[in-house]
């Protein structure tokens, strides 16, 4: 057995940096766009934006607009539960904003295209979608 295939190296070489780097700038991109989002989004609800800022504050913030008890929170730390929780949450998030199904099933899959739509766009917060169990009217 020849003792040069027991051992590898790998080198970084430019084109792996670079591309890494590439990746880096992406993802930081998606972050302030869903922050820069989800502030507008909170201003247009009536809510201080910098709540966007605050990990676990955004998400009870979320669960007020969208018109939900705040004891929602806790359905969102139990794992297969949290996922009902949430689409039912981006449910009343586009109603609460005039939209429909179609914008629930964006805000679910491409979070990054629905929550700018919401937020720069021209729907206008109506009222918590939930709030009495009547969805807002746009």
């Amino acid at each position: 057995m020849d003792d040069s295939s027991l051992y590898y190296t790998t080198t970084a070489t430019q084109t792996d940096t670079t591309g890494g780097l590439f990746g880096l700038v992406v993802y930081v991109a998606l972050i302030v766009l869903m922050v820069a989002s989800m502030w507008k989004l909170f201003t247009k609800a009536g809510k201080p934006g910098w709540a966007a800022l605050i990990p676990i504050y955004n998400t009870i913030v979320l669960i007020e607009i969208t018109g939900r008890p705040l004891w929602w929170f806790v359905l969102l730390l139990i794992p297969f539960v949290n996922i009902v929780v949430l689409v039912i949450l981006l449910n009343d998030l586009s109603k609460s904003f005039g939209k429909g199904v179609g914008t629930t099933l964006l805000l679910l899959f491409l979070p990054f295209i629905a929550f700018p739509m919401l937020a720069f766009g021209s729907a206008s917060y109506g009222g918590p979608a939930a709030a009495n169990g009547t969805p807002a009217q746009a």
